[in-house]
């Protein structure tokens, strides 16, 4: 059953995450090398598989309700020797196998967004970068900020990067994601992000990857990154600019063909130093459509017109709304409004944690075949009764094909 292959995907990359735990335990010469009732690997598995109750009685659930289960504190114990990237490296190391799994050719659209969640804290855990305010607690409100790219068709997370909230930099975490995002065989990442996407310097460094973007920008009459240039008479267009960076005044830089841009010392460009005599050009797309009888919406890209006509790419970026879709899943069905710590190590921990759960989840849900009546509408798995499921098969101590997922999933 596909199921049991998941969740063999799954337990072999906690295994190859814990055989080399010293890489990822605070003190890599003694944590985590006893063999107690919660090492390295139930660890790993009761965070991925825990719910919204309290950690007593996860503990609890995930031991079958043994007396000798673990207590909060022996798990807290146990935790603190963990580090985070212990979570990351598991979260990526699954998604390959899921990779290697899918096969895929083509595009593969992925949406990129940001979220912040909000936990409580004591100032002595957390450092200023994470204080948002007092507010009604006497303990205050600390925030961290999670960037995330998403696979539009999959419906699963892909990479992300967790900023304190205060330390906050889309542009600087999409740049990073971009340079070392996976890319599958026979296939072209496609990066959609909204507005605050839209730089040159994140559109350089997919080009760089020889990969593919599609951003909204400012409207042509905003002050925004499309102003300036020579557009048709027609409220709605589709049209290929060139444009010619540079970051020095000197009159030889001077493109003869095309737009020349000067990016400023304040605007992050990496692949021209401020003040240098070099350039880098772009061509790109302007895609401009009617939203309403008095709206327009203005999208950049570098697609080629000839797969993506402007009614396709105007579909695309509207697709970009799943991935907001996939945070309110994320927050109030998989977990992460309800955190079980205040230090923002652990907190990093139950997010990349829940990414993985998410990931699992949706993958199920991907395969599960549910036979169509004649009726108005299509049945769908329900999102939050498969991550139920889920919750309770992903523990290692559930037994071997105790539990038939894909059955429960079609009912």
């Amino acid at each position: 059953m596909f199921h049991q292959t998941i969740k063999s995907l799954f337990t072999s990359s906690v295994a190859s995450i814990v055989s080399n735990i010293s890489d990822y335990t605070v003190n890599p010469e003694k944590d985590l090398t006893r063999n107690k009732k919660l090492p390295a690997d139930k660890l790993i598995s009761f965070l991925v598989s825990e719910g919204s109750s309290s950690t007593k009685n996860e503990l609890l659930d995930f031991f079958d309700m043994d007396v000798l289960a673990p207590s909060a504190s022996a798990f807290n114990q146990q935790r603190a020797k963990l580090k985070p990237d212990a979570l990351e490296a598991v979260f990526k190391n699954f998604n390959s196998s899921v990779n290697s799994l899918e096969k895929t050719s083509g595009y593969r659209f992925l949406a990129t967004d940001g979220s912040t969640f909000t936990f409580s804290c004591k100032t002595s855990f957390a450092s200023p970068e994470y204080y948002v305010s007092q507010g009604h607690s006497s303990k205050g409100f600390y925030s961290m900020h999670l960037n995330a790219f998403y696979d539009l068709d999959r419906h699963t997370y892909t990479d992300a990067i967790l900023q304190a909230v205060h330390n906050k930099d889309e542009f600087r975490a999409f740049c990073d994601i971009v340079d070392r995002h996976e890319i599958l065989p026979d296939t072209k990442n496609v990066y959609i992000g909204d507005r605050g996407y839209c730089s040159y310097n994140n559109m350089a460094h997919v080009i760089e990857k020889e990969q593919y973007f599609l951003f909204r920008t400012k409207d042509i009459h905003s002050k925004g990154l499309v102003c300036g240039f020579d557009f048709p008479d027609d409220e709605s267009f589709d049209i290929t600019v060139k444009v010619t960076l540079v970051r020095n005044h000197s009159k030889k830089l001077t493109p003869t063909d095309g737009y020349k841009r000067f990016v400023d010392k304040t605007t992050s460009f990496d692949f021209i130093t401020y003040g240098s005599l070099d350039t880098y050009e772009l061509s790109f797309r302007v895609v401009r459509f009617p939203l309403s009888d008095s709206s327009y919406e203005c999208i950049v890209t570098n697609l080629p017109d000839k797969e993506f006509s402007d009614e396709r790419i105007k579909n695309l970026y509207f697709s970009r709304w799943g991935i907001e879709s996939s945070f309110r899943k994320l927050k109030y069905t998989i977990g992460l409004s309800n955190f079980h710590a205040i230090k923002p190590e652990y907190i990093k921990q139950e997010i990349w944690a829940k990414l993985i759960t998410y990931n699992i989840t949706e993958t199920l849900i991907n395969h599960t075949v549910i036979e169509q009546s004649n009726t108005k509408h299509k049945y769908k798995v329900n999102f939050s009764v498969a991550a139920h499921i889920c919750r309770i098969f992903l523990r290692l101590v559930t037994e071997k094909d105790s539990i038939d997922v894909m059955s429960l999933l079609e009912k």
